[in-house]
């Protein structure tokens, strides 16, 4: 059956949101429509179709896409939600509609790789200025305001490094300059941090990791805090032919059921595995959110609610690359690869270095990105103590 009550404990909209089995002959997950044509039983229905709502072409929503929309916006507390086909559609989507030639844009210094590359290229191609700032900039972000700053991109914690900023400064101080607040939510997810509760205008997310949770779909999502800002992110991403397919939006629902469940281990383990570490003579500092000593960590212990199993740790200075090598390439549970979110445990070595501008990150620090997934953690422990072990020989060798 439909619930005919709204509820607000997370857990049970997980479950509930986006259903609707009465219409769909009792089934209890919305169906996979496939669908390019649809059809309007009169002409005056073909012509008087209202643009966003309903269903008049296979691209621009099915009812898939539409209970994946609807149960994520109902989880995060947006007025609508957008799906579209990967992580950086969501980014790019939201940024171009709130933007035009002329226009000057401010980035978070820490902010997704990808996310700066199309601000440096597409953008500037297009005569967009950006300006990238200190991800602890705080209400200071005001000294960079210019008369033609329309887009503030925020990522709280910020991909690789870590740092969480003072989202409710920030966003005080370009709502005040008419600046619309942009943030990628995606290590937080809609559990763990509320962007609307916090200034912000739209919240993205890389539906691909912790939403779908099994490294088997690709996936975006926008949050809209208002139907003015649905409809003007909306109309960017049909413009630009971007589009949820709708077997990707089934286990994107399928995922989001279990997301506060899995959220829970990814976190506890993630905490503890962060403790463990900071106990290594190898590693020099542990960049995540939770712990004291993180950039960031009273904004994060003030405006979040949570953790996930996302962070990094940086080595002490002197092990070579040949060193590293011999860590990563011999780990057993822990894979390497660029994605995160999923069951599974991840390490791979980042490089800030190569991209940070605003705050230059140091050249000797190297950094391993690490994602926390579900298996016991003291076999997490095991394999990283034995990829250390390798470190070791291979550096005294």
């Amino acid at each position: 059956m439909t619930s005919k009550k709204t509820y607000t404990r997370p857990d049970t909209v997980l479950a509930v949101a986006g259903r609707d089995p009465a219409n769909n002959f009792g089934i209890v997950n919305p169906p996979v429509y496939h669908a390019s044509t649809i059809l309007s039983p009169t002409m005056e229905k073909f012509e008087n179709r209202v643009p966003f709502e309903g269903f008049g072409y296979g691209r621009n929503g099915t009812p898939t896409q539409k209970a994946l929309e609807d149960a994520v916006a109902a989880i995060e507390g947006a007025h609508r939600s957008i799906a579209v086909q990967s992580g950086l559609a969501a980014v790019t989507g939201a940024i171009v509609g709130f933007l035009k030639t002329g226009d000057h844009m401010l980035l978070t210094d820490n902010a997704y790789g990808p996310a700066r590359r199309f601000a440096n290229t597409t953008l500037k191609n297009f005569g967009v200025e950006t300006t990238f700032f200190d991800p602890m900039i705080g209400k200071d972000i005001e000294k960079l305001i210019q008369p033609n700053t329309k887009v503030v991109y925020l990522e709280a914690p910020g991909s690789q490094t870590f740092e969480v900023q003072d989202v409710d400064a920030i966003a005080t101080v370009a709502k005040k300059h008419g600046a619309t607040v942009m943030i990628d939510n995606t290590w937080a997810t809609p559990l763990y941090f509320k962007p609307f509760d916090h200034g912000c205008d739209l919240s993205i997310h890389a539906g691909t990791k912790y939403i779908v949770g099994h490294s088997d779909a690709m996936m975006g999502i926008i949050g809209c805090a208002t139907r003015q800002m649905f409809e003007t992110a909306k109309t960017a991403c049909q413009s630009f032919g971007f589009h949820a397919a709708p077997d990707d939006c089934y286990l994107a629902l399928r995922g989001l059921r279990t997301m506060a469940v899995r959220l829970r281990h990814h976190e506890k383990s993630g905490v503890e595995i962060a403790h463990w570490l900071k106990g290594r003579p190898e590693v020099d500092k542990v960049l995540h959110p939770a712990l004291p000593d993180c950039p960031g960590h009273d904004n994060w212990k003030r405006q979040f609610k949570g953790s996930s199993g996302l962070f990094s740790f940086t080595l002490r200075d002197g092990y070579s690359r040949n060193a590293l090598a011999a860590m990563l390439d011999g780990m057993d549970i822990f894979g390497m690869g660029a994605s995160w979110g999923g069951y599974e445990s991840l390490m791979i070595p980042a490089h800030p270095d190569n991209y940070r501008t605003a705050v230059p990150w140091p050249k000797n620090k190297q950094i391993l990105r690490v994602h926390i997934g579900l298996e016991d953690v003291e076999d997490l422990k095991t394999d990283l103590a034995e990829g250390f072990d390798r470190l070791n020989r291979a550096h005294n060798a």
